[in-house]
């Protein structure tokens, strides 16, 4: 059998989706992978729900397998996730095409401590799962309903899977939860993050631990200075605040206020001078007025983030923000977030010029034979989401993704920057 994979939405499906394959491998002895659909046997779609584009994506997700299946050599079509959490009684009465569906209940709490898993891309690079569910219950997101209460994985789980990651080659690991400042709070009644980012630092192999989904509230000075302290762990923190308005703060049920926002960024910026922040943020969340957003802006400008997203705001059934008044229309949130983008954009190109002259330590992805340059990743990048900085390879073009080199900063390229190998 040949098995076709496909994993929408988070890094947390991401995880999932691995283990998944591992399983089906098991499963269909004998089987294997392949990325082309046309060649498949058994399709697998892990499904997001989050807003409502993630909804449609996996909706035409499924009927394009589903094509698959009715004029191809398709066979089964296996549809997972929080698509199928949310609406599973629907996709089984209105897209025959589906042979099982499995919601994000019905098998997360067994993937969460399997440690086998198939990566599904470059394997020096990868997600770790430490925590499920969510209690935090913001207005506008559907996660506590499709995923439950807060669960921490033991931490005996984390150190076994990710030993088995480093040795099939991983050197960087990414940690990664709906919050994984809480880690821990469930299990052993306090934070723990600082101590799973300590023993998993002692780990042969892995070079680079990366910290996703900090909520502020939760930073404690215990964590700034393990990442300030411990070696391994990059001085990157990705803290979605989503805005700056205390009154759309207190309306999304966040539990930080503007000051609050401030005096962490101050806390993490003064006892790591070199660490890069990374926030998303909401635009046109109901009831934003003009002054809102005005204060949004402002925060923007003086914050200064390395690297920001923006995104707006998307009226989901079953929150509690979906039943508010003052919804804004979508013309109004695609310009806020628009100008929000472009005030960043200026943030961003200046901060990569600050970098010049100086010198990185970077992480292969590729090489560019046609440049003879390398593309490579600093501890300031997030995969995926964040900059790359190309490496002129010289001579010594003979590096492999995932290979560990240093390079001196010498001019950008937009967001992007420009290096020389030392």
């Amino acid at each position: 059998m040949k098995i076709h994979m496909i994993s929408l939405g988070c890094d947390k499906n991401r995880v999932d989706s691995e283990k998944m394959l591992s399983n089906l491998l098991e499963k269909y002895p004998g089987s294997e992978l392949t990325d082309d659909p046309a060649d498949a046997d058994i399709a697998v779609i892990n499904t997001c729900s989050f807003i409502g584009d993630a909804k449609e994506e996996s909706i035409n997700t499924i009927l394009e397998m589903g094509e698959y299946k009715e004029n191809g050599k398709l066979q089964k079509l296996i549809v997972a996730g929080c698509l199928v959490e949310r609406y599973k009684d629907q996709i089984r009465k209105e897209m025959p095409e589906v042979d099982e569906v499995m919601g994000v209940k019905d098998y997360v709490e067994k993937l969460d401590v399997q440690l086998a898993r198939v990566a599904d891309s470059d394997n020096y690079t990868s997600y770790l799962k430490i925590a499920e569910g969510c209690d935090k219950y913001c207005t506008y997101c559907i996660i506590p309903s499709l995923r439950g209460h807060y669960r921490s994985v033991p931490m005996e789980h984390l150190l076994d899977e990710a030993k088995q990651l480093a040795e099939n080659g991983t050197k960087e690991l990414i940690l990664v939860a709906q919050e994984t400042t809480l880690y821990g709070v469930d299990l052993y009644h306090k934070k723990a993050l600082p101590e799973l980012l300590n023993k998993l630092s002692e780990i042969d192999g892995i070079e680079w631990i990366r910290i996703l989904y900090c909520y502020p509230e939760e930073i404690t000075d215990e964590l700034i200075e393990t990442i300030r302290d411990n070696k391994k762990v990059v001085n990157y923190l990705d803290i979605p605040i989503q805005h700056a308005s205390d009154n759309i703060l207190k309306n999304m049920h966040r539990r930080t206020r503007q000051a609050e926002l401030k005096e962490r960024i101050a806390a993490l910026r003064k006892a790591i001078p070199d660490i890069a922040l990374r926030t998303t943020l909401i635009t046109g969340f109901p009831g934003e007025t003009d002054e809102d957003f005005e204060i949004l802006k402002d925060f923007v400008k003086e914050m200064r983030f390395d690297r920001l997203g923006a995104f707006p705001y998307s009226q989901e059934e079953g929150t509690a923000a979906s039943e508010m008044d003052g919804q804004v229309p979508e013309k109004i949130k695609l310009q806020r977030q628009d100008e929000i983008m472009r005030i960043q954009q200026t943030i961003a190109f200046e901060k990569a010029k600050e970098q010049i002259g100086r010198d990185l330590r970077v992480i292969v992805m590729g090489y560019d034979p046609e440049n003879n340059m390398y593309i490579t990743r600093s501890y300031m990048d997030n995969p995926d989401i964040d900059s790359v900085v190309y490496v002129d390879a010289g001579e010594y073009n003979n590096k492999l993704s995932g290979d560990m080199i240093d390079c001196h900063i010498v001019d950008t390229d937009g967001y992007d920057l420009i290096g020389e190998r030392i």
